[in-house]
């Protein structure tokens, strides 16, 4: 049994999560002690959000003092980054232990650069708060002046209840995130022309393109209900614009029309922003591909 200490009475984000991180790092193995006495923190195995030391090696997780540990870019770590730090794919491994090690990784790397980043620029007022932050939504279960004897730990506990869904839901998201990319890094190893990246199946795509660098790939082949897509990979990332757009004489052409102008029999339509095209079979979909790079 892990015994851990935080601050009590109000409480953020951080504190709530931090807590989540160490119930699911230990299979829910950790016993809270919320108190403002040093004799309790001094009896914790972990101590996060309290005590003005951040030392990994004797459990103490403060981020508030003035020499406060930082991320390599210089974006200071709250409590729920720092435990995420050192407990987090420990909590991805038990949450999702159908993981490999190698998707544990990028599991924790995708969360640690979006949802527990988050928290912690939001706790260090480093973002804008807005009533839609998950933050802020967490502190919504903070009694208000209001509730004169309502149970603080009572209300912490309920923040860390949504935490711990979340929590799990964030991982699950990265779990499919992380087997994405490797069909992806699997088609792109496996492509016959490695301009043209052909899946089997209709999975999210943008992301895993980027995260691996493939720098080199045009359009995306993928299922979509009767058809196959032909998708133009953007510049950038989020980009609304394509790396080669399809051929300008396809554009918000259907079926037959459509086929007669590229050639392929069972094209059945091309977007007229020229982002994404599709045909009824697979060979239609990179016959499409392969003209669209010639043109």
């Amino acid at each position: 049994m892990l015994v851990a200490a935080t601050h009590s009475g109000s409480f953020h984000a951080d504190d709530v999560f931090a807590f989540a991180i160490l119930k699911a790092a230990t299979g829910g193995q950790v016993r809270l002690t919320r108190s403002r006495e040093a004799a309790d923190w001094d009896a914790a195995a972990v101590v996060f959000d309290v005590g003005n030391v951040y030392d990994p090696i004797l459990g103490r997780y403060d981020h508030h003092m003035r020499d406060k540990p930082l991320r390599d870019n210089g974006e200071a770590y709250s409590s729920a980054g720092l435990i995420w730090r050192d407990y987090g794919r420990d909590a991805i491994a038990r949450l999702c232990p159908a993981a490999s090690a190698t998707q544990v990784e990028v599991i924790w790397s995708k969360m640690d650069a979006g949802l527990i980043r988050d928290i912690d620029l939001m706790d260090n007022g480093a973002m804008q708060r807005h009533p839609g932050h998950f933050s802020t939504v967490l502190e919504t279960f903070c009694p208000t002046f209001a509730e004169a004897g309502t149970d603080e730990d009572s209300c912490y506990y309920q923040a860390v209840g949504l935490a711990d869904q979340v929590l799990a839901r964030a991982v699950a998201q990265g779990f499919a995130a992380a087997q994405a990319q490797d069909a992806v890094a699997q088609a792109a190893a496996n492509a016959e022309d490695p301009r043209i990246v052909v899946l089997d199946t209709r999975l999210p795509w943008d992301d895993a393109v980027f995260d691996l660098g493939l720098n080199h790939v045009l359009y995306v082949i993928r299922p979509a209900g009767k058809d196959w897509t032909v998708s133009a990979v953007p510049p950038q990332r989020g980009s609304f614009g394509q790396r080669k757009s399809l051929p300008a004489a396809w554009g918000g052409l259907r079926d037959q029309a459509l086929a007669q102008v590229c050639g392929v029999a069972d094209a059945t339509f091309c977007h007229s922003a020229l982002f994404v095209c599709g045909a009824l079979s697979r060979e239609g979909a990179v016959t499409m591909a392969q003209i669209a790079i010639l043109q």
